[in-house]
């Protein structure tokens, strides 16, 4: 099946979550899979929230491969767009709507090549797994977590995945650089407490809550949590640094010794945004609350934080690091945390991703990367299961990942084509 035209199809279900209904693009995809010769099993912890697992048997010598994606997208408002977020209108050579890039752009690319394989009557050397998500742009809970706790028998004896969201283009200088997602940080979320004198607010009071809220959050905006360069990291930096310009390899060789770091990411400045995270637990203000009264000083505040904490590091460090950073100003609790994923991914397929990219794309580089984000990976590795996050998609410079989760997002119909290629070839070479 033609894998820009199946994107084109997905992008036309309206699957934003909240509220989240996928039924019509799983029954969607569902069709194909029945009318490619097998029956897909789908299950649901919530009617509106469906999800598609087909497998395609193979000689059973090796382990299953998975290939998984979500379908749900986060909404869309259509006066912030160019175009309608769910036409799904190919201009110029370019594909328009929510999902485009994350990850209707990588489902499609999965489907296509798993719909082939099946066509066309592929033996794998290990079952092939597909499996078409929803939820996981609120937390999994109705997908991947679903499935994992309740139906763990539909990935057995998988070992790899391919997911997201790895293998974009990501433009340094002249160069193209592929990074390959191979583990992921943690999410937790924390609760800063601050408490503070009351009184009747037509009073002048020294010492008030809202008044450390104020210091509290000026101290996470200026300063930086400590540095920890986990192996993962440092590798990225190494590759990162063997095919960047002299100047560019001399900051990254920098950016690998602790003392050095912070100094390194300043001078960098843009530059470093996406590397800063990687080289620091996170913690985020998201959400504000106290007061009852608009004449009436709160004694007490609290600030939610988005946590997202490195390989190797736990939920309570971060509390403790948050600790040390504010001092008294506030008591930070840890709420609820994310499953870990492993500190040392297994690199097993990494040498073959990263030989089909050089292949696929003479000119670019491909580096193993940490998302500072989080994705199903996470849940799938409490099966056992390695995820490289391997969608490739060959971007021009106006096409980046900063569309993501924003208007306009877009993509290149060729970047999907070539996706699909190198998903193929994957399924190919793993065969063999």
């Amino acid at each position: 099946m033609d894998p820009v035209e199946l994107l084109r199809a997905l992008l036309r279900f309206d699957t934003s979550n909240p509220p989240g209904d996928v039924r019509a693009c799983i029954d969607y995809v569902g069709g194909l899979v029945r009318d490619a010769g097998i029956e897909p099993a789908v299950r649901a912890g919530e009617e509106q929230r469906p999800n598609l697992v087909a497998r395609l048997p193979g000689r059973g010598d090796a382990p299953a491969l998975l290939l998984q994606g979500h379908v749900d997208v986060v909404p869309a408002r259509p006066d912030e767009w160019s175009r309608d977020p769910f036409g799904a209108e190919l201009v110029d050579g370019v594909v328009w709507g929510r999902g485009a890039l994350d990850m209707k752009g990588g489902v499609a690319m999965m489907v296509a090549a798993f719909l082939r394989a099946a066509r066309e009557d592929f033996k794998p050397a290990g079952d092939l797994v597909l499996a078409v998500l929803s939820d996981e742009e609120v937390g999994s809970t109705h997908g991947a977590k679903y499935l994992v706790s309740e139906h763990p028998e539909l990935f057995a004896d998988a070992r790899y995945a391919l997911g997201e969201i790895g293998g974009f283009t990501r433009w340094v200088g002249d160069r193209r650089i592929y990074p390959i997602h191979v583990g992921e940080k943690q999410r937790c979320l924390l609760r800063a407490t601050l408490h503070g004198r009351g009184g009747h607010a037509s009073t002048s009071v020294r010492g008030t809550a809202a008044n450390k809220l104020g210091r509290f959050l000026s101290v996470l905006e200026q300063r930086r949590l400590p540095v920890h360069l986990t192996p993962m990291v440092r590798e990225m930096l190494h590759a990162m640094g063997s095919v960047l310009p002299l100047q560019r390899r001399a900051a990254m060789r920098a950016l690998a010794v602790p003392v050095l770091t912070d100094r390194v990411l300043d001078l960098l400045g843009a530059d470093a945004r996406a590397l800063d995270p990687l080289l620091h637990n996170t913690a985020t203000p998201t959400v504000v609350a106290g007061g009852a009264s608009t004449n009436v000083i709160p004694t007490e505040i609290t600030v939610d934080l988005d946590g997202r904490v490195l390989p190797g590091q736990t939920p309570e460090d971060l509390v403790e690091e948050l600790h040390t950073l504010v001092g008294d100003l506030a008591d930070v609790e840890l709420v609820m945390h994310e499953p870990a994923a492993p500190a040392d991914p297994d690199m097993a397929l990494y040498p073959m991703l990263a030989e089909i990219m050089r292949e696929h794309d003479p000119g670019g580089h491909p580096i193993p990367a940490l998302v500072a984000g989080f994705t199903d990976a996470r849940c799938f590795a409490q099966l056992g299961i390695q995820t490289y996050g391997f969608l490739p998609m060959r971007l021009p410079r106006d096409i980046t990942t900063g569309l993501i989760h924003a208007a306009d997002e877009r993509v290149p119909a060729e970047a999907i084509e070539f996706g699909t290629s190198c998903v193929w070839e994957v399924l190919r070479r793993y065969s063999a």
